[in-house]
């Protein structure tokens, strides 16, 4: 049995997939555990069983459809092993590499490889101030110059150097342009505050004044932009995770700016408690009604004439795999019972750039198309 399972790996690579079955294999003595994005990783170690001497193996169903990103861990020690049988690693952006492998019916999206012969955006940095957010005082923020010289719309990003990077968004949107499958958009990619992340994107007033003060005064001197005020709520914005949650915020609160959201595994709860942003969303009909109905007189209110209040588009994508899958299913009949534009998308992934990277042509579709 050990030949021949070597054998097939190294004619068909690791691991072994069978069908919707796939089989994990480690050769040697004193096997780690198996963790990976069906099992909640480090905290659900799945054991390896002896099959024969000095070789040991996982299995599990999965997508035929699915990506999947695993490692090699030894709880006792905490600590992660290279797998000798999978050269392809990808960096997690948590302090490690994981392995990764695609099931038979799943590839990588073809928009995020470049192409050749077709137009390419620029770039340009530039130092602002952080303003109100004051950490730490001044950050880069890289912007895209698309190839047109046409008046285009404004994609922010939040995690920007991660999207920049590990999401090859500027090749997604160099590849859709190309196409003729959206029109012409810049962007701005904003980094993060690294330990402050999680502040600043938890719906937060200050992410959003800084935009406000600094980010969107600073696209509109570099970029060649229409004017939001002749076309309100024309400008997106993405992120994910927590700058999912983010994103959703901004077109909440900004939806004369932002009115595209575009939003992978956002976050709308945690320990048990929802985030703003998810008041906003249940209560968003309030205004709307008081428009229609009126003030009644006997409040103090009385005779104020309140404007409709503006939605944006909504776009939401999640895997299947992902922790957050049930957090976001349980916003759908939320979303569309408040009125929401909304887009949902579900695939078979996880948590991570890859799966973001290989479905955001979608939305960006979707909101630019």
């Amino acid at each position: 049995m050990k030949k021949n399972l070597l054998a097939r790996i190294r004619t068909e690579g690791h691991p072994l997939i069978d069908g919707n079955r796939v089989t994990f294999i480690w050769e040697g003595d004193s096997p780690p555990h198996l963790v990976d994005d069906l099992h909640d990783w480090e905290e659900n170690p799945q054991k390896l069983r002896r099959v024969s001497p000095g070789l040991f193996a996982s299995s599990f169903d999965l997508a035929r459809d699915a990506y999947l990103e695993y490692a090699f861990y030894y709880p006792e020690t905490k600590t992660r092993v290279p797998d000798p049988l999978n050269p392809r690693r990808i960096w997690n952006g948590v302090g490690n590499y994981n392995h990764f492998f695609y099931m038979p019916e799943a590839s990588p999206s073809p928009w995020t490889i470049r192409q050749r012969d077709i137009p390419r955006g620029t770039f340009s940095l530039h130092t602002v101030e952080t303003w109100m957010m004051n950490f730490p005082g001044k950050r880069r923020v890289r912007l895209y110059h698309p190839p047109t010289d046409e008046r285009v719309p404004l994609l922010t990003v939040y995690d920007g150097p991660d999207y920049f990077n590990r999401g090859r968004l500027p090749i997604i949107v160099d590849n859709l342009i190309a196409a003729k499958r959206i029109r012409p958009i810049a962007m701005a990619f904003l980094p993060n505050g690294g330990p402050r992340r999680g502040v600043e994107y938890a719906c937060s007033d200050a992410t959003l004044a800084w935009i406000e003060h600094d980010v969107l005064p600073l696209a509109s001197r570099e970029l060649n932009l229409i004017d939001i005020k002749k076309e309100p709520g024309a400008f997106g914005v993405l992120g994910a995770s927590f700058g999912g949650l983010m994103s959703v915020y901004t077109g909440l609160r900004l939806p004369e700016i932002f009115g595209r959201v575009l939003s992978q595994s956002p976050v709308f709860e945690t320990e048990g408690r929802d985030f703003v942003a998810v008041d906003l969303i249940r209560h968003a009909h309030l205004q709307n009604e008081v428009v229609r109905n009126g003030i009644p007189q006997s409040t103090s209110l009385a005779g104020f004439h309140p404007a409709p209040q503006q939605y944006p588009k909504i776009y939401i994508d999640v895997g299947t795999m992902d922790f957050l899958l049930e957090d976001n299913r349980r916003m759908l009949p939320l979303l569309r019972e408040r009125g929401f534009d909304l887009t949902y998308h579900e695939y078979v992934g996880a948590h991570n750039y890859t799966s973001w990277r290989d479905h955001i042509h979608l939305g960006l579709e979707k909101m630019f198309g």
